[in-house]
């Protein structure tokens, strides 16, 4: 498997996107490291992925930008490829095109962490990261 180059208005702005399973395949050998972009009370209460570095995009309530994003996800890379996941992989392509404006490479996971809405509008039967069965856990 291969990443994908970053697509349509986003091309050439981050490194590309990759499959939920090549990102996990890369955080397992080492080559890189999964930063969790949502919010705090998203990992809480959705879920997390055990190992993750948490470093939020933007900060609930209201949705503010994350002040110390630039320095935390700098400290997360430590010299490795970063893959970045949200609940739908949109605020992890911003998060991917800020890193790469940092220096970093970085990528995006494709579907996020909870997928796509299902017919009903519920997120976890389409996709992402949960659906795929790779490893997560639930306070």
């Amino acid at each position: 498997m291969q990443p994908l180059p970053a697509s349509g208005a986003h091309q050439g702005s981050y490194a590309g996107d990759v499959s939920p399973e090549l990102a996990w395949k890369w955080v397992q050998t080492g080559e890189a490291v999964l930063v969790d972009v949502r919010t705090d009370a998203e990992r809480e209460w959705v879920g997390f992925v055990p190992g993750a570095v948490p470093v939020a995009w933007k900060q609930w309530p209201g949705m503010a930008m994350n002040p110390t994003f630039d320095q935390q996800v700098r400290d997360a890379a430590a010299g490795r490829k970063l893959v970045l996941l949200c609940r739908s992989g949109v605020r992890s392509i911003a998060a991917a095109r800020r890193a790469t404006e940092l220096g970093l490479e970085a990528y995006n996971i494709l579907e996020g962490f909870e997928g796509d809405p299902d017919a009903e509008a519920h997120r976890g039967h389409k996709g992402g990261w949960r659906h795929r069965g790779l490893p997560w856990r639930q306070n």
